[in-house]
């Protein structure tokens, strides 16, 4: 972790699971990169938060509304959304074109781009920049604007992963019940790279129910 450029390529969309839960998964250990004006900030996903079909806590549960339509796109798609009017959260679509589903994007452990984090995010402390889905946002630049943005096209927000991926050790993939929920938090739909300082709640909690891979 610096303050040098990682080697990140983008993801195809043909990469990715087309299941929430898997993709939700496989999420943890890539990268999310944010070509600002003032210079790019990235870091990788090491929590990963699922609210797959038939999820009552989902923002898609009661189907197509006008602030939920990225939800219904096609696999690799941002959702960008206020939530409880406090913080903006970005989500990853993750089922077939018009089916609403996504993939929460809880924290991040920066690589590039930490000097603008902190500008983004004055006062935090290295740990605490993206740790929480709300904070990930705001150290990123993100907001209303990108809701719907195609995060495996052209744009200045993507996903990625190492472009020598098959050779990083492999990422140890816990599962964990859910937070911030009054219903369905027993669930293990929450996904963390096991041993990071990085991901967000209680650290109680992050024993793992049940080894991802």
């Amino acid at each position: 972790m610096n303050d040098e450029r990682i080697r990140v390529v983008p993801l195809a969309r043909h990469e990715l699971p087309v299941d929430t839960v898997e993709l939700a998964r496989f999420m943890v250990g890539k990268y999310l990169v944010h070509d600002l004006p003032q210079g790019r900030v990235s870091g990788r996903l090491v929590e990963t938060e699922a609210y797959p079909v038939g999820d009552s806590t989902s923002h898609a549960y009661r189907g197509l509304r006008p602030y939920n339509g990225a939800m219904f796109l096609a696999p690799g798609h941002a959702y960008v959304r206020l939530v409880y009017g406090a913080s903006y959260m970005i989500h990853v679509s993750s089922e077939r074109e018009g089916i609403g589903a996504a993939v929460l994007l809880r924290a991040v452990e920066p690589c590039d781009g930490i000097a603008l984090m902190q500008l983004l995010r004055p006062g935090a402390k290295l740990v605490d920049l993206a740790r929480g889905p709300g904070r990930l946002c705001t150290a990123f630049g993100i907001g209303p604007q990108w809701d719907g943005a195609d995060l495996c096209g052209a744009g200045a927000l993507w996903i990625g992963r190492t472009d020598d991926d098959g050779e990083q050790p492999a990422v140890r993939v816990a599962a964990t019940k859910r937070i911030g929920l009054t219903r369905e938090m027993h669930v293990p739909l929450r996904f963390y790279a096991s041993g990071s300082p990085f991901v967000s709640g209680p650290k109680r909690l992050l024993e793992p129910i049940a080894r991802a891979r």
